[in-house]
């Protein structure tokens, strides 16, 4: 694939990619994505869990001084700003930008109350990630994703490139046909630094008043927002 696909001239031609090399795909994916928009126009969503180490690996081998956006809620574990620290340790030449919601925690603690994520965790994750990527994608035309089919019920039928119409662009996911055993044999092969909350049986990481362990055979999502039905912080949904 070489035509650089947009929002405005979408097609469904995410299927054209490779699968059967050892990336399973996701490093044609990143090789045409970096060579299809300008450096100014894709950006790396990142949460810094496992499947985005696996990423930013990928990713520096191919451009090595990619935009990567951190969206920083000022809610986040220990263990998660430390995996940044050694990821930027371990790859100095990689743009890691720390975006910061408009509204710091005080700020929203008086604008709607004390611990808005528990009574409307939804209009927590909107002020404190939604908005802020956002802001980040105004002016991209595409943005990578470590999202997998295997996560979840509403993450199955991901495709390598997605019609993004919530930020009005492109959404790369170059992990979908990964499984969680492939992405931690890859971390081990590589000895990249990972966050330890991975191994108290957190498989999926994110604000930690909004986050808790799983059982060995549960949900990878279902320690996030658990026993409210929220299953998303909206980045994903439309």
């Amino acid at each position: 694939m070489t035509t650089r696909v947009t929002y405005e001239n979408w097609n469904q031609l995410s299927d054209t990619f490779p699968i059967e090399d050892k990336t399973k795909g996701a490093k044609s994916v990143l090789e045409w994505a970096y060579s299809t928009y300008p450096e100014d126009q894709i950006v790396y969503a990142s949460s810094f869990g496992a499947e985005a180490i696996v990423l930013i690996d990928l990713i520096q081998q191919v451009k090595p001084d990619a935009h990567i956006v951190f969206l920083d809620t000022g809610l986040h574990f220990p263990e998660t700003y430390d995996v940044i620290n050694k990821i930027e340790e371990r790859f100095p030449t990689l743009n890691i930008e720390r975006k910061l919601p408009k509204l710091t925690l005080d700020e929203q603690r008086e604008q709607y109350g004390s611990a808005l994520w528990k009574r409307e965790p939804n209009q927590c994750c909107n002020i404190r990630k939604v908005i802020p990527l956002r802001e980040t994608l105004t002016a991209k035309q595409a943005w990578i994703s470590g999202l997998r089919r295997e996560q979840s019920p509403t993450r199955a039928n991901t495709e390598f490139l997605n019609k993004d119409d919530k930020f009005q662009n492109i959404k790369i996911c170059p992990l979908i046909h990964w499984t969680w055993d492939e992405v931690w044999a890859y971390i081990k092969e590589k000895d990249l630094p990972y966050n330890t909350l991975h191994d108290q049986n957190y498989p999926s990481i994110g604000c930690f008043p909004c986050t808790q362990p799983v059982s060995a055979d549960g949900d990878s999502r279902a320690g996030r927002w658990a026993g409210s039905g929220k299953t998303e912080c909206g980045l994903h949904t439309s």
